[in-house]
């Protein structure tokens, strides 16, 4: 069984920056991708962005030139989160999708105005 914890997460002004850290233990399939996805209160999830076991990239819109996701080895994932946004409020969940999909418990993070 995977689980994934995330980290990283509080209360920054806007224009500031955050990382995040999302660490799995258990079983992972080397060939597994990782993502950060966000929910706000009210909203549907969304997808942040995402990194494969070879490096390959994808970001939301939003997070374009922003915030940047790196991944150290197959279970650890970061999201540097620069000039943050008031919009950029939510709770920020990890996933690891390999053969099924893995979500962390995820963390706030609060960017006031």
């Amino acid at each position: 069984q995977v689980q994934l914890v995330e980290s990283g997460g509080g209360l920054v002004q806007a224009g500031g920056s955050l990382r995040l850290s999302c660490a799995a233990s258990g079983s992972v399939f080397p060939f597994s991708t990782m993502n950060w996805y966000r929910q706000a209160p009210g909203k549907q999830r969304e997808l942040v962005a995402g990194i494969t076991s070879g490096g390959v990239t994808i970001y939301a819109d939003s997070a374009k030139g922003r915030f940047t996701i790196s991944r150290t080895n197959a279970k650890t994932v970061y999201l540097q989160m620069n000039s943050l946004k008031p919009e950029d409020t939510a709770a920020y969940l990890c996933n690891l999708h390999d053969l099924v999909d893995y979500w962390g418990q995820g963390t706030q993070v609060t960017v006031s105005s």
